[in-house]
């Protein structure tokens, strides 16, 4: 019997997985939760020891967990890591030691930046060469705020390193980054040609050399695991290493996407909609970097929301200490009941639609000073129909990026898969299904980016073949279809969300600046 593990390295808790190779089947798991540093408005940066640290744990716990079930650390036979988009990167000295916060997927602070890109690069360029936009959430602008805010920092810079490539550098000794990473920071890769794009950096007053120059496949082997770190984590020396890459389209990868057309929304802390094709245009607003699977040839496309998850925690935490109260008296989730309030509401929450723009928005609309609006608000409404329009106001944040990527697709399937965490929420499945109008299915364990990390490590290392891996090995479910009513309800609605942002904008920028 052979075993591989899958990690994946998210905002909040990183999460490993043992996995048999033969079947997919669960021998193991464990996650570590952790915080993100907030130290200013709009501002998200994390410490990469904070992860490394949660990623060895999580190793050593499944190892551990393994042996109890009688499979030795020789049968596990390679590991990966996926990780969240990891911003600016990671800035490390000539020693490889982190020299500032990681400025992560969440963080808007590059305003300054994104503004000069926009008067001195020929924009036109830029996304013909990366396939991408300019936004403060693309990782080159956060390196350019680093370069102007943080001189003493970017002069002791030798490299900037995505999450999961810092962590198999400690893994390994080797350092490498995944084609996935690379074009996921937007304009310093060149989407066409699959390498570091020279010429867009000299646009931009990057330096090439702070770009490793070792690209591989997500599925390459980095290297073999150090004797130290294999002693610490309890598994065999020389193990290899596979590289990885970003979460987003790891856990579309676990969900069976491997084909143009397959499509998958991830809704976690925040949402990510992506479909795979062979071809981009960064006018349509979506970002693009290589898959992880096929990633020479296949595209991953894909929008999404910075505050999905995020925005239903908000409104839990600020708003329903009363739930939250009957929640611990009652021992069940607040969500729960919450949900079972919303639930009784009808499509559309009585009149009132959410904007869930509570760290500015990416795809379609790239603003970084959009912000959060509930519209329709009367003394009629009560908590319970803020939190139904919440969880529609995601779900048409969900539509528009699909409208604006069925407009680079070919094709899109005729379902829709949804994994993350808001999958455990019937209502919320529903009120996608409805809004979207395709049929909503998902994955039977919570495992997503990390059951694609152990897929890709299977893969990487030869114990499954390509048959194999375009079967996978997650268990997809219908979970609910379209509700033909409501349905017609939600397109009527969704045309006044697409007309509120336009409409707002300029009291948002104003309100922005006092």
């Amino acid at each position: 019997m052979h075993y591989v593990i899958g990690v994946d390295i998210g905002t909040q808790s990183t999460k490993a997985l043992c996995i048999d190779a033969t079947d997919g089947r669960i021998v193991a798991q464990h996650t570590r939760a952790y915080a993100v540093e907030t130290p200013q408005p709009m501002w998200a940066e994390q410490w990469p020891d904070v992860w490394f640290q949660a990623v060895s744990d999580c190793i050593r716990h499944c190892v551990a967990q393994a042996a109890a079930a009688g499979i030795s650390a020789t049968a596990i036979r390679a590991l990966c890591v996926s990780s969240l988009y990891g911003g600016s990167g990671i800035p490390v000295d000539a020693e490889m030691r982190p020299l500032h916060p990681c400025l992560i997927w969440m963080d808007r602070r590059a305003d300054d930046e994104v503004k000069w890109v926009r008067r001195h690069v020929d924009l036109e360029r830029l996304a013909v060469l990366t396939g991408n936009g300019v936004d403060s959430y693309y990782g080159y602008t956060k390196m350019l705020w680093l370069k102007n805010r943080r001189p003493e920092v970017w002069a002791k810079t030798r490299y900037f390193l995505p999450p999961n490539s810092y962590v198999n550098y400690l893994l390994t000794g080797e350092l490498a980054v995944d084609h996935s990473s690379a074009g996921n920071i937007g304009g310093v890769y060149d989407i066409t040609q699959r390498c570091w794009s020279t010429e867009a950096m000299a646009m931009l007053g990057i330096p090439p050399m702070l770009m490793p120059e070792r690209l591989i496949a997500s599925s390459d082997v980095v290297g073999p695991l150090l004797p130290s770190q294999a002693m610490a984590l309890g598994l065999a020396a020389g193990t290899p290493v596979i590289a990885g890459g970003v979460d987003a389209a790891m856990a579309t990868f676990a969900a069976g996407v491997t084909k143009a057309g397959n499509h998958v929304a991830m809704i976690g802390t925040s949402m990510c909609w992506g479909y795979i094709n062979q071809q981009v245009d960064a006018g349509h607003g979506l970002i693009s970097m290589p898959h992880v699977y096929n990633g020479l040839q296949d595209l991953y496309i894909f929008g999404g929301a910075i505050t999905a998850g995020a925005a239903v925690s908000w409104f839990l935490e600020q708003f329903c200490q009363a739930e939250m109260t009957e929640a611990l008296r009652s021992d069940v989730d607040p969500h729960f009941l919450l949900e079972r309030d919303a639930a009784a509401i009808a499509p559309g929450a009585e009149g009132i639609v959410f904007l869930p723009y509570l760290m500015g928005e990416r795809g379609p609309i790239w603003d970084a000073k959009a912000s959060g609006a509930f519209v329709g608000l009367s003394l009629y409404h009560r908590r319970a129909h803020l939190y139904r329009a919440v969880l529609e106001g995601v779900a048409f944040a969900l539509k528009h990026n699909i409208d604006a990527g069925a407009c680079g697709a070919q094709f899109l399937d005729e379902r829709l898969v949804v994994v993350g965490g808001a999958s455990h929420s019937n209502l919320w499945m529903q009120i996608i299904a409805d809004v979207t109008g395709y049929p909503v299915y998902t994955i039977d364990d919570n495992v997503e980016a990390a059951l694609g990390a152990a897929l890709l490590a299977a893969f990487g290392v030869g114990l499954i073949d390509t048959s194999q891996v375009e079967k996978g090995w997650a268990r997809l479910r219908l979970r609910t279809t379209p509700d033909i009513a409501a349905s017609r309800r939600y397109q009527h609605i969704f045309a006044q969300y697409r007309g509120l942002y336009p409409s707002l904008k300029s009291a948002m920028h104003q309100l922005h600046a006092c």
